[in-house]
């Protein structure tokens, strides 16, 4: 399972696979024997699986299986399948079939669909949406010969003991290619994954500090781009603390780092309470797990079972010119939900590309506000006195 907020980055990049789409079920004409066979009728139903692809802005495909049912007369559940990415079905929130419309949505993922059944009920022509993206999508019924396969849901791995030190039995270093889009830090399977990072974004992982925080070492810390691949030397899924445990003792075995600690004033956001208190829901989830914090797009985040300062590491990749030092004072994990307008001076650290803002009346605030308007909390500008890393010797990665 790749850890929720390194992750952000690939996650945007192939975010858009999770659509779904719904349609009819193959109708069949009996012949009776010795008599000439009928041209099917029309088939006018929306039962069935559907299957489309999805072509993206960079040029990728993305295959959607969408298994649809008639609940009861008028009503439909959805089951969405991202067939590139996993075998894990994603359950529409609401869908709807009237006069050869179909439509569809899925609430976490901000996504919808609205496509029109073609005269023969053999395609539905629409428009996928996620937020400010809309891209065209037709969606073929399905028969047993044509339909693809849904590949089997990877099986759950068990997390390692919460006292389990790991480290990697091996690792593989090797530069990244260049022009690679996004970025990928976490763990997957039985290894640990980095994907087109600087070793300035493997020392803020690591140690958990906004890139300002790290100070001294040569240019090429921040410049060449490296990916990695580790195997684990204890089974089991890592948790946050353990991950990053084992991009430590990476570093110092790879790259022979070596630093020491200080404290220093420097440029921040300050995350606090706003005037009028919290907009927060206490979280009902473990109390010792994780948190979840899912960023469905370029400003949709929906976190739960998280503490304010999960939050603002999170908010630390968005605005990622300073760091972000938790001072609200809230204790505990919370959920909550937020959606603005980002701009171009947010999410650079990931090498996302920000759209130009929409002029739609309804286009959400933008952060600074909607941080304020809907969790009742607020970013704001200071200097306060902020833990740095200073790098005292450090060398290009050894031989694999």
């Amino acid at each position: 399972m790749i850890s929720r907020v390194s992750a952000l980055a690939s996650r945007l990049l192939g975010i858009v696979a999770m659509f779904a789409i719904t349609a009819p079920m193959t109708v069949g004409v009996l012949h009776a024997a010795g008599r000439q066979a009928q041209t099917a009728p029309a088939q006018t139903g929306i039962a069935g699986t559907w299957q489309g692809t999805l072509h993206d802005s960079q040029g990728q495909d993305h295959r959607a299986v969408d298994k649809i049912t008639e609940t009861s007369p008028g009503n439909l559940k959805v089951m969405l399948y991202a067939i590139d990415q996993s075998g894990q079905g994603i359950p529409a929130t609401s869908a709807s079939f009237q006069n050869g419309v179909f439509k569809y949505s899925v609430e976490f993922l901000d996504n919808t669909f609205e496509g029109k059944m073609s005269a023969d009920g053999k395609s539905i022509t629409g428009t996928w949406k996620m937020g400010q993206t809309s891209l065209p999508l037709v969606l073929e019924r399905t028969t047993p010969e044509t339909e693809w396969t849904i590949p089997a849901p990877q099986p759950r791995v068990s997390a390692m003991a919460a006292n389990a030190d790991p480290g990697l039995e091996v690792a593989t270093i090797k530069p990244s290619k260049p022009g690679q889009p996004g970025k990928l830090l976490g763990f997957r399977g039985t290894h640990l994954l980095a994907v087109n990072t600087t070793l300035m974004e493997l020392i803020a992982y690591a140690y958990d500090l906004q890139q300002k925080q790290i100070i001294g070492g040569p240019d090429w810390m921040s410049s060449d781009k490296f990916d990695v691949d580790g195997e684990a030397d204890i089974p089991g899924t890592p948790d946050v603390s353990q991950l990053r445990t084992m991009f430590q003792k990476l570093l110092a075995d790879r790259f022979q780092l070596k630093f020491h600690r200080e404290t220093k004033e420097m440029s921040a956001y300050l995350l606090i309470v706003a005037k009028n208190g919290p907009k927060l829901e206490k979280s009902q989830g473990d109390p010792n797990g994780g948190p979840g914090i899912l960023m469905r797009q370029l400003g949709v985040l929906t976190v739960t079972n998280a503490t304010m300062a999960d939050f603002a590491r999170v908010m630390q990749t968005v605005v990622f010119e300073r760091p972000v030092v938790d001072q609200t004072g809230l204790q505990g994990r919370w959920d909550f939900a937020l959606k603005w307008t980002p701009d171009e001076s947010q999410f650079g650290g990931l090498g996302a590309k920000v759209p130009p803002p929409s002029d739609a009346a309804d286009a959400p605030p933008p952060l600074f506000t909607a941080i304020q308007e809907q969790i009742g909390l607020k970013l704001e500008a200071g200097k306060p006195p902020v833990p740095v890393l200073v790098v005292d010797h450090v060398e290009r990665p050894s031989a694999n």
